[in-house]
């Protein structure tokens, strides 16, 4: 299984908690120096929490399945003070 493909089934085991408000993630690229670059999806791309669920979520149950990974980074994090950053429903 190819390095892609290890890192998307160690997303499929967090995808659960991001659907559930809302969001997803996307694999934009993995970088020769092994750092996974995502796009958070739907209220995750919006979120003021996004950095939590990208640091304490996705980045665990990534490097938990793939240790080769030396860092994963999201290319579109809200800012926790952006103003215009929206909790999903559930977290409101």
């Amino acid at each position: 299984m190819d390095l892609l493909q290890r890192v998307e089934n160690a997303l499929d085991t967090i995808r659960p908690y991001l659907e559930a408000d809302g969001g997803n993630v996307s694999i934009e690229e993995i970088t020769s120096d092994n750092i996974v670059r995502l796009r958070l999806l739907g209220s995750c791309g919006s979120c003021p929490m996004s950095i939590m669920t990208l640091k304490a979520g996705i980045e665990q149950a990534i490097k938990r399945a793939v240790p080769e990974i030396e860092a994963v980074e999201a290319i579109n994090l809200t800012d926790i003070d952006d103003p215009e950053a929206v909790l999903p429903e559930r977290l409101k």
